[in-house]
Order: structure tokens, then C-alpha cells, then sequence
């Protein structure tokens, strides 16, 4: 008994140590998204310039506060690794490229998020989740023990995808609740006798979203002869997971291209991308009360069943 006591206490304090180690790096990361955000509303908050609070924080910004604390370690150990700076965990003949690196541009981490940074910040992670449910898994018993091991790593380890695709899903939701007025924006500055790079610096110059600073950043290359027009909106187009983006720039390459109108065309695809976002909206609330069966019958349920069937059931027991 003296031994199977001093090995679970040997392995809660190997597992504390390991989360505490692991989760080092990601605590960092959470306090400088922190301290990112708190910069964020003092610029918002002291007048800064339209646009400058967008453009001034990075492309982890809108995520949640843990997902970017995430996207944050994964970069900057990337960075770091380049640099030749700290140690890795992971040798470098075991990174290779996931899935999820290929939704590192619709994602708005495009040049940022690398196989190596992402690789390490896994494994980082998965060491941090499972040194937490070994630790407190050994306080009640060692079967819990095993079982948060696996859950905590399994945890750990699926975070950092997790985080990209939702961030992805964010900018994209984002993005198509912004989109009708940008095409709104434009297209009235199109009947106004403006021409299409004056429209669309126009909404650039009057919006703070992240759809104006991608057009913005589009529309500087192509006045600077960096990039071709088609090119730099087609990239626009590329930077979110939305087809109905890619929809609506398609519409406007070809419209600059043969020279057709294009103000009653980004009129009707305004419409469209109004109508879908509502659609959409509708959507989720129509599966709201489907989501909510969850907590009720797992935690409503048995309370009330409970309090309900506990008396007849004492009543029973002190008869027998």
C-alpha cells in the first residue's frame, strides 16, 4: 500500500510537472492575447484613426480568447524555431504539413502559422493535457488517472486544428455579414459616376472590418503596379472560406474585364449575400432548441427526476 501511495504521488508530481512545463509556453501566449485585446480597446478607446484598430491587431484577434492564445503559440514558436531560438520537443525529420496548414490562409494566419511552429505547439499542448488529467485524475483513483491521461493528450492534441477551423468559420461568417454593404457601398458610388477603384476606396476609407482592410490591401497593389487588379481581388477571394465571395469577385473580374455594367449585378449580389446571411441566421436558430436537449436531458432531467422519485423511493426503502 506504502509503495502503490509514494508511485501514484510519484506520478502526480511527474504529471504536474509536465502540464506545468507544457503549459508554460500556452499561458504566455494567453496573457500577450490579453494584453493584444487591452491594447486593442485603449486605441479604440483614446480616438484612433478609422481602421486603425483593425489594422493594428493581428489576424488572431477574433478568435476566442483560448483558440487565440493557441494560434498564438503556434506562431510564435514557429517564428522562434526560424530564428533558431528555444528547444523543440518534436525532431524536425517528424514535422510534416497537417491538413489544417492548408487553412492557414482562410484562416488569416497566411505566411504566419508554419509546419514546424504548428507541429511543436501540438505536441506542447497534448503534454499539457495530459500531465493536467493524470494530476488530477491520481487524486480519486488510477483507472481515472488513465482514462484523463488519454483525454487530456487527446484534448491537447486536437485543440490547435480546432482553433484554426473555427477560426476560419469566424472570418468567413464575418466577412458575409459585411459583404452587402461593401457591394452596397460600391455600387452606389458606381451610379454616383465614380469609377471602380474610387467606389471601392471609398468603403475602405468609411468601414473598419477586416473585409475593408483585405480590399484595401488588394487595392494598393494594384495602384502600386504590384499585382494585377484580377489578381489581387481573386486573392481577396481566396483569403475566406466563402463561395459566395468568390461568386461575387468572379462577377467583378468579368465585369472589368469586357467592360459591362457592374452596378446592377453587385445590386443583385448584394441581395443575394443579404438574403443568404439572414437564411443562414434562421438556420441557427432554428437548431437552438435541438442543441438545448442536450444540458436539459443530462442536466435538468435527473434533478427533477430526483426530487420527484427520491421520497416514494425512501418511503419504499423504510417499508422493506
Amino acid at each position: 500500500m506504502a509503495m502503490t501511495a509514494v508511485g501514484q504521488a510519484g506520478l502526480a508530481c511527474v504529471g504536474m510537472a509536465c502540464a506545468a512545463g507544457a503549459g508554460f509556453s500556452l499561458w504566455s501566449a494567453y496573457a500577450e492575447e490579453r494584453r493584444r485585446r487591452r491594447h486593442v480597446r485603449a486605441m479604440r478607446a483614446g480616438g484612433a484613426p478609422a481602421g486603425a484598430s483593425r489594422r493594428g491587431a493581428d489576424a488572431r484577434g477574433d478568435a476566442g480568447l483560448l483558440d487565440g492564445a493557441a494560434l498564438s503559440l503556434a506562431v510564435d514558436l514557429g517564428r522562434r524555431i526560424a530564428l533558431g531560438h528555444g528547444r523543440r520537443l518534436l525532431p524536425a525529420r517528424w514535422t510534416r504539413a497537417p491538413r489544417a496548414l492548408g487553412q492557414a490562409r482562410a484562416a488569416g494566419l497566411d505566411g504566419q502559422l508554419t509546419p514546424e511552429g504548428f507541429g511543436e505547439a501540438r505536441v506542447r499542448l497534448a503534454l499539457a493535457g495530459a500531465g493536467a488529467g493524470l494530476a488530477v485524475g491520481l487524486v480519486f483513483s488510477g483507472e481515472l488517472a488513465a482514462l484523463l491521461l488519454v483525454a487530456g493528450g487527446m484534448a491537447g492534441w486536437c485543440l490547435l486544428p480546432a482553433a484554426v477551423g473555427r477560426r476560419v468559420r469566424r472570418r468567413a461568417q464575418e466577412m458575409e455579414r459585411h459583404l452587402p454593404e461593401m457591394l452596397d457601398v460600391v455600387a452606389l458610388g458606381m451610379r454616383s459616376g465614380l469609377s471602380f477603384d474610387r467606389s471601392v476606396e471609398l468603403y475602405v476609407e468609411h468601414f473598419d472590418t477586416l473585409l475593408a482592410e483585405a480590399f484595401g490591401l488588394a487595392q494598393r497593389q494594384w495602384s502600386c503596379g504590384l499585382a494585377r487588379r484580377d489578381d489581387a481581388l481573386r486573392s481577396v477571394a481566396s483569403s475566406y472560406d466563402s463561395p459566395l465571395l468568390r461568386r461575387v469577385v468572379e462577377g467583378m473580374v468579368r465585369s472589368l474585364r469586357f467592360g459591362s455594367s457592374m452596378a446592377e449585378s453587385l445590386e443583385a449580389a448584394a441581395h443575394e449575400a443579404r438574403v443568404s446571411y439572414r437564411a443562414r441566421r434562421q438556420e441557427q436558430v432554428a437548431k437552438a432548441p435541438v442543441k438545448m436537449m442536450v444540458p436539459t436531458g443530462v442536466l435538468i432531467l435527473p434533478a427533477m427526476l430526483i426530487m420527484v422519485l427520491g421520497p416514494v423511493l425512501l418511503e419504499l426503502i423504510e417499508g422493506f
